[in-house]
């Protein structure tokens, strides 16, 4: 088989592995789901799984790697469809709310597999941190282009809020956390983007 058909159809089956592992994680949980499921959900046998992905951490790793892209560029596109950088700002807490009354909204997948796995995988753990960093660090670049010097509370308000929404299955948190961001940016109330 040609390199360039063996590399598109590992590229495809990596995508429909890593789409049906996200869907089981997330609404099941990393522990709850055996590979057998994850075999099934994704049509791969298991012997192509293993040679994709060596052990489930691995898989779990790559998963979050994926959802982390999709995840952090939709709620990009979502801010950077608004001008003005403190309406960008409260955009995030639209784009919350949004995510938050979706069908299966279980939180934050990170947060979740923090939880399930903790410290017993360095990988997973290290995957975790990264995404608090990026998701800090993109807000952080929205928050200071406001020119007001609240990064920290407004990354606090956005986690609390998703923590807070997933555990009282909720969106609420995501209209409060907003009022108190508008606060914090000493603007008027704005109208959502």
């Amino acid at each position: 088989m040609p390199a360039a058909v063996t590399e598109e159809r590992n590229r495809l089956d990596r995508a429909a592995l890593l789409d049906a592992a996200e869907t089981l994680f997330y609404a099941h949980g990393i522990q709850a789901v055996g590979m057998d499921r994850v075999r099934e959900a994704s049509g791969l046998p298991l012997k192509r799984i293993y040679r994709l992905f060596a052990t489930k951490e691995d898989l779990v790793v790559a998963m979050l790697r994926h959802r982390d892209r999709r995840w952090r560029a939709d709620l990009t596109a979502h801010v950077e469809s608004v001008r003005d950088p403190r309406a960008r700002v409260l955009a995030v807490f639209d784009w919350l709310a949004a995510w938050f009354a979706e069908p299966g909204f279980r939180g934050c997948a990170w947060i979740n597999v923090h939880g399930e796995l903790g410290s017993s995988s360095e990988p997973v753990l290290a995957e975790v941190r990264a995404h608090k960093r990026a998701f800090h660090d993109q807000l952080a670049a929205w928050v200071g282009a406001t020119g007001a010097p609240v990064a920290e509370p407004v990354f606090l308000l956005a986690e609390g809020a998703i923590v807070t929404a997933a555990v009282t299955g909720d969106p609420a948190p995501a209209r409060h956390a907003r009022a108190a961001v508008e606060t914090l940016l000493g603007c008027a109330p704005a109208s959502p983007a």
